[in-house]
């Protein structure tokens, strides 16, 4: 790309163009290996209207995705957007090894019907955000289950172990003498030469994925392909605003919730977070991201507002126009109003679980549904977020007297209408 037969000549109107798309590229990513290599290459594509081969990877291991994870997939869209090719990459094979990346053990590998099973849920899950009639979508097990013993040993020659131990994760297990097996060597292995199978121009991933991307740059270079550029994304904090955002931490907003609970849990993002989540996860012009900036900050837009906004913007991508009108609705009647919701879901309580007609206040919000447990009924009471009929609760150890209709809420957003069987 760098030498004097691969310069580009281009009229004013295309450099234009690439500097246009340069700009919404660059638009929230956390680094791009190299960018002088980016710039050459949507000069080639301008300059001969051949779209650019845009790849993201995934193994199927969570099919349940949450706004963290569709921060990659706006970028993809951004891509589309400007007229290049995506490549979406199933490692149906390399998702039966496990991604290393960031673990401190040895990962469980999944089953073929693991695989299959969690693979369905992606394409559909992803038109929440892009077009996904537009994907061209591939799976490595068309290449990586048909290689001989003799090319998987080519492949591997291509790098050292002193290359695979610069990686944190391998590195600090090795020096715990924490076990690492083989085949896991061969992860980064295998994502590298889905580039060059693939021919990508560009790879996008997270941060934590910065090994593996370059490993597609250096695998390209040694079978004699024009290697493709690595972009990595920032890693979106979640509800806390301090965590990575994560299912297993309860800190996410689930693009598969109920309208209610994507904006209520929108409500809660962090003031300070609240412009990344518009970069990262809306479709928010640069120019229009720029003015709710600067409103923020003059005082002229209040952060009340702003975070309405960002709510009824992720209803109305995950869940459509009607849902984010009535998700407003509902907010602005129950959390602003102090009005109880219409809604709310009736629950059945046998009379067996009762003695006297009456039950622990613990063991009442876990036999609706409204938590997971006894201790976190007792946190959730102790912190004075739990109400029956409207009075607030503050003794754990109360004992309620249960009655046909009776309304208990916990937090903002669970309500449950008991109804006596």
């Amino acid at each position: 790309m760098s030498t004097e037969a691969n310069k580009v000549t281009l009229t004013e109107e295309q450099k234009k163009e690439v500097q246009r798309q340069l700009s919404l590229i660059q638009r929230g990513i956390a680094e791009i290996v190299p960018q002088d290599e980016l710039v050459k290459k949507l000069e080639k594509s301008v300059s001969t209207g051949k779209p650019l081969k845009i790849k993201l990877g995934l193994d199927p291991t969570a099919p349940d995705l949450h706004v963290g994870h569709t921060v990659v997939l706006h970028k993809l869209r951004q891509f589309q957007e400007l007229g290049h090719t995506i490549q979406l990459l199933i490692g149906d094979f390399t998702g039966r090894i496990g991604d290393p990346t960031g673990k401190s053990e040895t990962r469980k590998q999944l089953t073929e019907e693991d695989v299959k099973r969690n693979a369905q849920t992606y394409v559909e899950q992803f038109g929440k955000v892009m077009d996904v009639s537009e994907l061209k979508v591939f799976y490595n097990s068309s290449w990586l289950s048909t290689m001989n013993f003799e090319a998987v040993v080519r492949l591997a020659a291509n790098v050292t172990v002193a290359r695979m131990l610069e990686r944190d994760d391998f590195s600090k297990r090795y020096q715990t003498n924490q076990p690492i097996s083989i085949h896991e060597f061969f992860y980064p292995l295998m994502q590298g030469y889905d580039s060059v199978a693939l021919e990508s121009d560009i790879e996008l991933g997270g941060t934590d994925q910065k090994f593996n991307l370059l490993m597609g740059r250096q695998l390209q270079k040694e079978y004699g392909k024009e290697q493709q550029i690595a972009i990595m994304m920032p890693i979106l904090e979640g509800l806390d605003g301090v965590q990575k955002m994560s299912k297993s931490l309860g800190n996410y907003i689930g693009i598969g919730e109920a309208p209610n609970e994507i904006y209520g849990k929108t409500m809660s993002v962090p003031d300070e977070l609240m412009l990344k989540y518009y970069e990262l996860v809306t479709d928010i012009s640069n120019e229009d991201l720029q003015a709710l900036r600067a409103g923020l900050e003059d005082g002229s837009v209040h952060p009340r507002d702003a975070k309405m906004n960002l709510a009824k913007r992720f209803v109305l991508m995950f869940h459509g126009t009607a849902a984010a009108e009535e998700a407003e609705e509902h907010f602005k009647r129950v959390f602003q109003q102090r009005a109880l919701p219409t809604d709310i879901p009736e629950v059945k309580l046998s009379q067996e679980s009762l003695e006297n007609g009456q039950i622990w206040i613990a063991k009442l919000l876990v036999e609706l549904g409204l938590t997971p447990s006894s201790g976190e009924a007792r946190r959730m009471i102790q912190q004075g977020g739990v109400k029956i009929n409207e009075e607030k609760m503050e003794d754990v150890q109360a004992q309620i007297q249960v009655e046909n209709d009776m309304i208990v809420q916990v937090g903002k957003r669970k309500f449950a209408k008991v109804v006596l069987s």
